[in-house]
């Protein structure tokens, strides 16, 4: 959902930025190689010691490069298949940082197994939900929407923890993430749903 609503907003934001990296020389390959191990960095080495704050200012920091590396792409006119398979690649290793990071600490520091285990919940739903676009584009039909995009997930796990770190309640992060679990499992009912529909039709229309 907030793929859609924030992207023109992002967009006018960040672009003098990608202008100015284009101009210093950098590429969109390296600015999202960049941004991946910004994030894994911040979740990895800051979450599992309870750094949940300054982990969560880290990877804030560097998601951007994730929204910066496409402007960047498309000013240059660089758009490119491999472009597209290396970002996609490299989020299933930012989102597995996150989502670890969080299960460390409540596993290991915070002595929270439950909190610990909806962290990894989410990574595995999340997971799904990619992977059930990425089959079904794979197919040549579209399974893209859904209310619990990686846009959504993330933001809602960063802002939480975040706030965590700053002293919310770790039962505002244990709640947070069983409701993403939730939302995450029927964004992946409506796009297998959504796949069924558009092959049901193809298979009518032969």
């Amino acid at each position: 959902m907030l793929n859609s609503i924030a992207r023109r907003a992002f967009t006018a934001l960040f672009t003098p930025v990608a202008r100015l990296l284009l101009r210093i020389g950098l590429t969109p390959d390296a600015v999202t190689v960049i941004g991946t191990l910004g994030v894994c960095a911040g979740a990895l080495l800051g979450y599992p010691f309870g750094h949940l704050f300054w982990g969560t200012v880290v990877i804030t920091f560097f998601v951007f490069g994730d929204m910066l590396d496409g402007i960047m792409a498309r000013l240059a006119d660089r758009r490119s298949t491999w472009g597209a398979f290396l970002d996609s690649t490299l989020d299933r290793f930012a989102d597995s940082a996150v989502f670890v990071g969080i299960a460390l600490w409540y596993f290991l520091g915070a002595e929270d197994p439950l909190t610990a285990l909806l962290a990894l919940g989410v990574l595995v739903t999340g997971s799904i939900v990619s992977y059930v676009r990425a089959k079904a584009e794979g197919l040549g039909v579209t399974a893209a929407g859904g209310i619990a995009e990686r846009a959504d997930r993330l933001l809602v796990t960063l802002v939480v923890t975040g706030l965590v770190g700053l002293g919310l309640p770790d039962v505002v992060l244990t709640v947070a993430l069983a409701v993403l679990m939730v939302l995450c499992s029927i964004t992946i009912g409506q796009r297998i749903v959504a796949v069924h529909r558009q092959l049901a039709h193809e298979e009518d229309d032969r």
